[in-house]
């Protein structure tokens, strides 16, 4: 049986939950949530820490069904995140600021939220 688009956000948006406050009880701040450019695309999670502007794309998912999460953050995807993250700097007339581009991968545990595992890599592209 597959999951329905409904379901699918519904996992995204908890996971996107989780990797915000993660991110903050790391010492992030987060800057924006969802940022969204036309139907091009979205980027998960901006965040700022010790004066860099950080793009985060989180994957979530309740199953390995699909192999690891973070592995599905291909070239293409990096190349759509690139493009997302120079519109927002842009729109925002930022130019004069260090970024990297961060990949959280969130396995949601089906009993418990609680027991769900966060993998942060920093600089992944």
């Amino acid at each position: 049986m597959t999951a329905s688009r409904s379901d699918n956000k519904k996992t995204g948006d908890r996971g996107e939950s989780i990797a915000s406050q993660f991110l903050e009880d790391k010492g992030y701040k987060i800057v924006q949530r969802n940022f969204r450019y036309s139907t091009f695309g979205e980027i998960d999670i901006i965040a700022k820490k010790d004066g860099v502007l950080i793009f985060v794309e989180v994957k979530t998912y309740k199953t390995e069904e699909f192999g690891e999460p973070l592995l599905l953050v291909n070239h293409k995807k990096q190349q759509k995140i690139r493009k997302l993250a120079q519109i927002y700097m842009l729109q925002k007339h930022i130019d004069d600021i260090d970024c990297r581009f961060d990949v959280i991968g969130i396995k949601i545990a089906k009993a418990d939220i609680a027991d769900s595992s966060v993998t942060h890599i920093e600089n992944a592209f």
